[in-house]
Formats: structure tokens, sequence, C-alpha cells
């Protein structure tokens, strides 16, 4: 029974912030031509090839197929957290780093609460024990795992969107642990400022490392990932690597099962929309 209180609560605070964060509604409006790209549709291969380097079990390759949407250029900010929901739970203070520690829960609540501030449909739909994705909405919401992948390999089909390794200078993380036994590089122990690398070939910054990144689905076998109910089962899943991963978790195809609830120093969002 404890959910259902948790998801009201969570809604009554969306609620009572939306006027004071009304304020803020028409910048971020202007912003979004400029903080976003066009993801077109297309098939593409998800998962690993079986030989790739620190591949898991997880990542059989499949044949994919991604509708066209609209993928934020870089993870949400805490100036952009703070600006909706009037709080920052992150624990590295800085507006333009990630924001982090913050839960699955507060990814959905927040994409709601920016669709309705800038007159938007939200994408979703809550009950008292689901939540549920209305296909039709042209407001925020987090991408699916495939729709993550598709626009982090940006056509490629290397490793890393940068190619089949990957160092300190092109992503945060901890660089004591690199890829299929190369060099050591910096670990800075901490986010950093979100666009500090370069962007993949698509536009996108930090789709490695950083922050973990929550996606919409639970996590599944490939086999059976259609079947997105809405039901709120656990685990959900997270994406990209982060400030403290080892540089294979970083790989394009690596996932990570994580709880709904989980709040960490390691994991943010970045939002998309649907192109309708």
């Amino acid at each position: 029974m404890k959910r259902p209180i948790r998801l009201l609560s969570l809604f009554v605070f969306i609620s009572l912030s939306l006027g004071s964060a009304r304020i803020g509604a028409q910048s971020i409006q202007a912003d979004i031509l400029l903080d976003f790209v066009k993801i077109e549709g297309g098939f593409f291969f998800m998962g690993s090839p079986a030989r790739e380097v620190s591949r898991q079990k997880d990542e059989a390759q499949h044949q994919v197929m991604v509708g066209a949407f609209y993928m934020a250029k870089n993870e949400v900010t805490q100036r952009e957290y703070e600006q909706i929901m009037r709080t920052n739970p992150s624990q590295f203070s800085g507006a333009s780093l990630p924001v982090e520690q913050v839960s699955w829960f507060d990814a959905v609540s927040y994409c709601n609460a920016r669709s309705i501030i800038e007159g938007l449909t939200p994408a979703y739909v809550i009950r008292e024990v689901e939540i549920l994705w209305d296909h039709n909405a042209n407001g925020y919401r987090l991408p699916t795992e495939a729709e993550w992948e598709y626009a982090c390999r940006a056509g490629g089909t290397t490793v890393f969107h940068s190619g089949n390794n990957i160092t300190a200078f092109q992503a945060n993380f901890d660089g004591n642990y690199p890829y299929n036994k190369s060099a050591k590089s910096r670990y800075r122990a901490r986010t950093t400022t979100v666009r500090s690398y370069a962007p993949n070939a698509w536009g996108l910054y930090d789709m490695h490392g950083n922050v973990y990144e929550w996606c919409w689905d639970q996590y599944k076998p490939y086999e059976n990932t259609s079947a997105l109910d809405g039901s709120l089962k656990n685990p959900a899943v997270i994406r990209g690597g982060s400030w403290t991963s080892e540089a294979r978790f970083l790989r394009s195809a690596n996932r990570v099962a994580m709880d709904h609830t989980a709040k960490t120093n390691y994991i943010g969002f970045r939002v998309v929309r649907s192109a309708l």
C-alpha cells in the first residue's frame, strides 16, 4: 500500500509547484529548438556482437525499428531540474552539472511537470499502482532502451559512439579501469559540467559517462521487452555509465538493472519527446 501513497504525494507536489515554476516556462520553451536533436527513425542492431570485449549475456544482438523522436542534447541539469521542481537533491552542486540522486519516479514527475508548464500533453498517466505512457502525448518523457541505444550509437556499430575504445578525454568515467587493456587515464571522482566533451555524430553529449540515465523500460530479457505494461515491476534500466564506472560499463550496449526508487550520486536522466 505504500506505492499508491508515494505516487499521490508525488503528483500533489507537482500541482502545488506549477504556479511558481511557470515563471521560467517561456525561457525553457524558447530553448527547445536549440537544446534538442531530432532523431530520425530507422532500423538498427541493438545489443552487442558475440565477440565484443566485456559483453554481457543480456545483450543479445537483434534488429529493432525506432520511430522518430526528439532527444535533449544533454542530461537534465541542476538548473533545469530546480526550475521545475523547486528542489535540488544533487550531491555535487552546480547549475550546469547533471542533476543526480533522483529516482525513476522523480524523473517521471519532472517530465509531466515540465510538460504541463509548457502547455504540452503529459506523456504519463498516473494511476494508483501504475504509470502508463500515453503514446499520443507530445510531452516530455524518458527514452526507451531502444531509443537510448539508437541515439547513442548515432548510426555507428562500434563499441562506443567514438570508436572501439574510449579515454578520459572523451568521457567522464573511472580512468583507472580502461577498456580492453588500454592505458589508464584520469579519474575525476565527481560529475562534470554537461557538454564538457565532444558530442556524438548526432550532436548528443555525455551519452557515455558522467551519470547513468534512467530509461522508461522495465529490465527484461530482450525477447520480452514488448511487454511495457506500466505496472512498475522492478527493476528499471539505466544506461550509459557514470563518473564511477569502469570503461566497460560505458559501452553502447551495456544494460544495468536498477530499482525504480534508487537515488544515487551517479544516476540522472535526459528527456525526449515523440515526433508526432
